[in-house]
């Protein structure tokens, strides 16, 4: 499980160094895709994939399910960190995600999201008064 935050700046080549927490489990390799709320998702081979089997089987009749299917696929980077544990993400990630030099790098449970540190904060200050609370509709009240 993936859990914290972590605050890492991309180098002058897109490279970012995973926090030492995260790399063992991303040593064998990882998928990088775009994720929701403007931030790059990291996957482990085997939860990619769970998620792919799962777009795959939904119908190609359905054009939200065909617009999902294909931005999953075409957004998605396999990558191995290097001997310092970075990975070099692309120009088309950085600029989906907005990022800039500092880098907020959080566990979410089975994923890994990277934001640009400005939109995190952002982020969570927009929604903290919600998770304050324990509320979620979705998820009934938590806390």
């Amino acid at each position: 499980m993936f859990v914290g935050t972590h605050t890492h700046k991309l180098d002058e080549k897109g490279r970012l160094t995973l926090p030492a927490k995260f790399r063992e489990q991303l040593a064998g390799g990882m998928l990088v895709t775009h994720g929701q709320d403007r931030c790059l998702t990291i996957y482990s081979p085997e939860k990619f994939e769970e998620i792919a089997l799962r777009a795959a089987a939904a119908s190609k009749v359905d054009e939200k399910a065909r617009m999902f299917q294909r931005t999953l696929m075409s957004s998605t980077e396999e990558m191995v960190p290097d001997a310092q544990g970075r990975i070099t993400l692309s120009a088309d990630h950085r600029r989906y995600a907005g990022l800039s030099k500092v880098c907020t790098v959080i566990g979410n449970f089975d994923n890994v999201e990277v934001w640009d540190a400005q939109s995190w904060d952002s982020y969570r200050s927009q929604h903290e008064e919600s998770y304050s609370r324990g509320d979620n509709p979705a998820l009934g009240t938590i806390l």
